[in-house]
């Protein structure tokens, strides 16, 4: 019975090592153990210079999964490619993931390609710090927003949530 399985890879070389065992998978014809190897990404969209970018991210860095069947063919297969530091489980056993999580993790990955998730999310501001915001920016303020980038403000919008939102109007330099 095949599952799906969290084999964990030295980071930053997941694309390496997800390349690797394709490769190796298909030269000893293994296709019927192992049928999937995925990073899991998402599509981020940022602004940068004043124009919108929309790149890949990571959204489990250092892991791959692997919808195998396993045996001890199989594990030590995955486990002796170059760049594979084991899988997720109790001891030396791998535990396969649910079906739920599998399906979460491939949703994730499928609706960030139709609308790309934001690269920076904004924590939820308390009441103080909203009237603070409303008293301190108006429209047509300048906003640093972090040491890189800066925007003049559009508007501020505070709903009845208590969430606040600053539409920015242009990114300047």
């Amino acid at each position: 019975m095949k599952n799906w399985y969290v084999v964990h890879t030295q980071t930053g070389l997941e694309d390496k090592v997800k390349t690797s065992l394709e490769n190796k998978i298909a030269n000893a014809a293994l296709q019927d153990l192992i049928t999937s190897v995925i990073i899991p990404t998402e599509q981020v969209s940022e602004v940068r210079s004043g124009k919108k970018k929309i790149s890949q991210r990571k959204f489990f860095p250092g892991y791959l999964l692997v919808e195998m069947e396993l045996n001890e063919q199989s594990y030590l297969f995955i486990k002796k490619t170059p760049g594979v530091t084991g899988f997720i489980g109790l001891g030396k056993k791998p535990m396969p993931l649910s079906q739920t999580e599998v399906d979460n993790i491939l949703k994730r990955t499928q609706e960030t390609t139709v609308k790309p998730s934001p690269k920076v999310i904004f924590e939820r501001l308390s009441t103080k710090d909203l009237q603070l915001l409303q008293t301190l920016m108006s429209a047509g303020d300048q906003a640093k927003i972090n040491e890189f980038y800066q925007a003049k403000i559009k508007e501020v919008l505070v709903d009845q949530k208590k969430e606040a939102s600053v539409n920015e109007e242009q990114a300047v330099q």
